[in-house]
């Protein structure tokens, strides 16, 4: 048996813009992994970095537990950790020398490590574990606990998947393949985290206490700019039965009052989520929820039977009222088709989100007012505003990479720098973020009582922006 500290990298307090919004999810796939090794029989506890202070509490957890091994396995189902933001990074390397003053052996996995597995491994990672890699980390852990003191290189052999320094050089194996990785275990490890922390700081921020679930892993669609690194392609969906299982029990061990799915897309099918509903309904464990969805997938049926299954909320990937750059990122969906969505939503009472990507190759000022028209229109509850991000391993990062300036990551979710050359500058596109934030909010307070004189100074914001669009230009390629 080993003595395993299963942790991750994301810590709250470096992200300016996550601490100020104050809606920290435990760490689910960490969670997950946590309960797996201790099926395996291992000795299993958690540095959750989520709302830790910094590296120094996890070196202090390090010298208290001395474990045999350190599992750096960042949560998955956290876009921000896809974002690989790069104080994380930072702060992940640190972690990674702390372990071997310790003497521990590292394992590191998660969507940057994958991508750019070599500052991992110079900073001391045995093995940087490829996508999911829970069949290789499973073949790992039986050869540390014979030979606890075996190299590196040999750790490695003949494993499928995994990334290890050879003769000094980042060389990913892809010997022996261990088949299909495991079921994911019926329930992460909650025992291991200190829920009333979270719990806490939801109440005096927010008046609620919200936790976070899955009910699949992945996602089929191909939108260009999207990051596969863990997943692939795959869409990998659980039984109705073993998310409403999850659910009862969570409702019963911590009464949280709404809960987040992380699903990339949740639900797919109607039939799946009535399925999920009639079995909430049966046990009582239907807590309010909110999703991620894309507007293609909302028929009447599947609004009518989310609505029964619990959702109050539902974002979708809008990304922008032009067809012409939506039909760019080869997204899938129509504006049409998006306005659709919102207003069956709305029609069985569930609110709705929309995610909002500026930037985007070829995005010109047309493109622009569009996606305000659709604000305008559709007039969804909240929205999310962001510019294009070339994730490694993209259609979008391969078009652009050339590109790509000395800035490679962004420092923390609020950075919103353009990587490469784009029709316009971050700042022109910060002000249109914070155009667009101010739209839906005057939008929400005029559904109640209109304020002529607000919108028109918004108005005259707008006006003197785009009449200023020319000094913004940086020069960009032609549009695509």
């Amino acid at each position: 048996m080993l003595s395993i500290l299963v942790c991750h990298s994301y810590f709250m307090r470096l992200d300016p813009k996550q601490r100020e919004r104050a809606k920290p999810y435990p760490p689910l796939a960490t969670l997950q992994v946590a309960a797996l090794v201790r099926e395996a029989g291992h000795e299993v506890s958690l540095f959750d970095a989520m709302l830790a202070e910094g590296v120094p509490d996890f070196a202090r957890q390090l010298r208290e537990r001395r474990p045999d091994v350190v599992l750096l396995y960042e949560d998955n189902y956290n876009f921000l950790t896809k974002m690989c933001l790069a104080r994380m990074r930072e702060a992940a390397c640190e972690m990674i020398r702390e372990s071997l003053a310790v003497g521990a052996r590292v394992i590191a996995a998660g969507s940057d490590a994958s991508d750019s597995p070599e500052p991992y491994l110079r900073a001391g990672a045995d093995v940087v574990l490829q996508g999911e890699g829970l069949g290789t980390l499973l073949e790992l852990l039986p050869r540390l606990e014979a030979d606890l003191g075996t190299s590196s290189e040999r750790l490695s052999t003949g494993l499928h998947g995994v990334t290890s320094l050879i003769g000094g050089t980042p060389t990913h194996l892809n010997g022996a393949h261990v088949g299909a990785d495991p079921q994911q275990p019926e329930l992460p490890a909650w025992d291991l985290v200190d829920i009333e922390s979270y719990r806490h700081l939801w109440r005096r921020a927010h008046g609620f206490f919200s936790l976070n679930m899955a009910a699949s892993r992945g996602c089929p669609f191909r939108c260009t700019w999207c990051a596969k690194p863990i997943w692939g392609n795959q869409y990998l969906q659980r039984t109705p039965a073993a998310v409403a299982m999850e659910m009862t029990h969570l409702k019963r061990r911590f009464q949280p009052d709404h809960l987040w799915f992380a699903d990339d897309i949740f639900g797919f099918r109607p039939d799946w989520v009535e399925e999920l509903a009639r079995l909430l309904e049966a046990s009582d464990g239907s807590i309010p929820f909110t999703i991620q969805t894309r507007a293609d997938l909302i028929s009447e049926r599947m609004a009518e039977a989310l609505r029964e299954a619990g959702c109050r909320e539902a974002w979708i990937g809008a990304e922008s009222g032009s067809q012409r750059v939506l039909d760019s990122m080869r997204k899938g969906t129509t504006v049409a088709q998006i306005v659709t969505a919102r207003n069956r939503l709305k029609a069985v009472g569930i609110r709705v989100g929309f995610f909002i990507q500026l930037g985007y190759l070829g995005e010109e000022l047309a493109d622009i007012v569009a996606t305000r028209e659709l604000l305008d229109s559709a007039r969804p509850d909240d929205v999310g505003v962001s510019v294009a991000y070339p994730l490694p391993g993209t259609a979008f990062y391969e078009i652009v990479k050339a590109e790509l300036n000395s800035k490679t990551h962004w420092q923390d979710s609020d950075d919103l720098a353009m990587m490469f050359k784009g029709t316009y500058s971050s700042d022109f596109y910060r002000e249109i973020r914070n155009l667009l934030h101010e739209q839906v909010r005057l939008a929400q307070e005029s559904a109640s009582e209109e304020d002529p004189e607000q919108v028109s100074q918004l108005n005259v914001r707008w006006d003197n922006l785009l009449a200023l669009e020319l000094r913004y230009r940086t020069g960009a390629r032609a549009p695509s």
